[in-house]
């Protein structure tokens, strides 16, 4: 089950490449009005696995649902609920009572008063409550959405999804920024609190990042497609036109600049380049042989440096 299967909006943005904003559609309404007035159906609740055991004859009855927006159905799924005593423990920590996962929970408690936390992912609310010989049901509001990123090339091409990944940081200056979670998988749905996030695709392991800030709205889903201007290079060092890559090859790819953007050694290395110009210098044993490239977004390439007297160079 989805976790945003009751979102009522989603919008759509697409990052371009060297650009921090967003060139973003208007929200589409993720629900007719027809399917926004269903009846909601009497929700079920999960039953609490307590850690600590029930003390006395006299208890009462929490019932706790998650919404996230005071405007929305409950939860159905994908919380987890924990209740903590009020008091310190020796440890100095709260101690832990009982905890439920799912959507609504329902938890039997003795009198007294409590700390519940519940987090739905990266999205959380915590509130206190004193219980007594009833039933008491709270409504816990978590002003929260989601955030699924995703990646594309300039002509509309797949990436490769096994070297892409993304970093989602807080907003604000590159020195105040918090990271929250690293290496998020394309796809996935992330939960978080409404509010204005940096996110850092990474395309490889080298020089193709784009940076982007990405707005949640509470309540809906923002998809997210990240526009890379990079491919993937292959490198072969070889004697002929025809020939078979030489082993053993030390490579260094060297930016505009002089800077050594990537280093490897093999026959085959393969690294995905930001789209640009840059120098490939190939040793192997006491000869070295470079090859000005240029590297087109999109267009992956196989680089064949011949070991010749036109591309050989001075040793270093």
């Amino acid at each position: 089950m989805t976790t945003f299967s009751r979102v009522s909006r989603c919008a759509r943005a697409m990052v371009v490449a060297g650009m921090a904003g967003l060139v973003a559609a208007g929200p589409t309404q993720a629900q007719d009005e027809q399917e926004q007035q269903q009846a909601v159906e009497p929700l079920s609740y999960a039953p609490a696995e307590r850690v600590a055991p029930l003390f006395g004859v006299t208890s009462g009855e929490l019932l706790l649902d998650a919404r996230l927006t005071e405007q929305s159905a409950p939860l159905a799924d994908g919380m987890v609920w924990r209740i903590f005593g009020a008091q310190s423990g020796p440890d100095g920590k709260l101690p832990l009572i009982a905890v439920a996962r799912g959507g609504p929970a329902r938890f039997q408690l003795e009198t007294g008063s409590y700390l519940i936390h519940g987090a739905f992912g990266r999205a959380a609310a915590s509130a206190r409550i004193d219980l007594g010989a009833e039933t008491v049901q709270k409504s816990m509001v978590l002003n929260a959405g989601g955030l699924k990123l995703e990646a594309m090339l300039p002509d509309g091409g797949e990436v490769r999804r096994s070297k892409l990944s993304f970093d989602i940081f807080t907003a604000g200056d590159s020195g105040e920024r918090e990271l929250i979670l690293p290496d998020v998988p394309p796809g996935r749905t992330i939960r978080l609190h409404a509010g204005t996030y940096h996110v850092v695709s990474d395309y490889g392991e080298v020089n193709a990042t784009i940076r982007a800030d990405l707005l949640v709205e509470a309540g809906q889903l923002t998809e997210a497609s990240i526009e890379h201007r990079a491919a993937q290079v292959t490198l072969n060092l070889v004697r002929s036109e025809d020939g078979y890559p030489l082993a053993d090859t030390a490579w260094s790819v060297v930016g505009v600049s002089g800077e050594v953007i990537a280093e490897h050694v093999g026959a085959y290395p393969e690294m995905v380049l930001a789209a640009g110009d840059y120098t490939v210098i190939a040793k192997n044993r006491d000869n070295i042989y470079q090859r000005d490239i240029t590297v087109e977004a999109g267009k992956d390439v196989t680089v064949r440096v011949i070991a010749n007297g036109e591309n050989a160079t001075a040793a270093r």
